[in-house]
């Protein structure tokens, strides 16, 4: 379930999504920073994000991507510089910063006892959906999202492409003006991660939410994204388009190439559904 809902109260009236102007750009980050002691997990991480954007961010395990979203978020404090989301600062105004976004991490959120549905219910009550809109947002989610089917089966017989696209389907219940996902496929097979792309492009085209989603696999990167940064060591060491970046090193460049190039390294893509929970997990420990 998503971490930022905070109200449990089914009856309550919806608080609106905060909506301090128009602007182009929905993240605006400056020399943001992290530390955990002596480890600089963030340092002076600098980007933006358009309205209406796909912006990914690649590197390897423990390049701080994990950890620049976690700040985004509100779930970590910086260490320094600033940013702001949907036009909220993430120290001085956390609440509005929550209220905007969608989140969905790594670590498996649905709950495995209850249905689809249950946990859409459960989102859209946290959420602080009105009770007239709930069952008609609930039921385009499931739509959106090939689940109708499926709805009123327990999450813990669902795949993990099914899992991940009922998370995808909480964070955007209540319409936010960008969505955070922390390696959205992780552990997928190769189907499952199409349709999950499929899924959120439509987000992106339907209600031109913003997303920003952490990978390390180079075939996402460049099939999803709209811009990309590349981090490495907790530096943001390259920002641009995937054509971009490709052509910074030469013809028949791929991003494998732009990020050896630009780091030295190479990204292991490996990936395996069947230890999803695992790696969703390793992930989330090593940022």
């Amino acid at each position: 379930m998503d971490a930022h809902a905070v109200n449990r109260d089914p009856g309550a009236v919806a608080a609106p999504v905060p909506q301090p102007g128009a602007g182009a750009r929905v993240v605006n980050v400056a020399d943001l920073t992290r530390r955990f002691g002596e480890i600089v997990a963030v340092d002076r991480a600098t980007l933006h994000v358009e309205r209406g954007e796909i912006f990914g961010l690649i590197g390897r395990n423990g390049a701080g991507k994990s950890t620049l979203i976690k700040m985004l978020t509100t779930l970590l404090p910086p260490s320094g510089g600033s940013a702001q989301v949907a036009g909220f600062d993430i120290v001085r105004q956390p609440g509005d910063v929550r209220r905007a976004i969608g989140y969905v991490p790594q670590l498996l959120s649905a709950d495995g006892e209850l249905t689809g549905y249950e946990n859409l219910l459960l989102s859209a009550r946290l959420y602080l959906l009105p009770r007239a809109e709930r069952t008609r947002r609930i039921d385009e989610s499931l739509a959106m999202m090939g689940l109708q089917d499926v709805r009123d089966r327990l999450v813990g017989t669902y795949s993990g492409g099914m899992i991940r696209r009922l998370e995808i389907a909480q964070s955007a219940l209540h319409r936010p003006r960008v969505i955070f996902m922390d390696e959205p496929t992780i552990g997928l097979d190769p189907t499952g991660r199409h349709t999950v792309w499929g899924h959120v492009r439509t987000l992106q085209q339907q209600f031109g939410t913003s997303i920003v989603l952490t990978t390390h696999q180079m075939e996402e990167a460049d099939a999803l994204c709209d811009r990309i940064g590349v981090i490495h060591a907790g530096h943001v060491v390259a920002v641009g388009t995937p054509q971009e970046l490709k052509a910074r090193v030469g013809p028949g460049a791929t991003l494998d190439d732009v990020f050896a190039a630009l780091t030295g390294a190479r990204i292991d893509p490996r990936g395996d559904y069947r230890h999803v929970r695992e790696e969703r997990r390793g992930a989330s420990e090593h940022g």
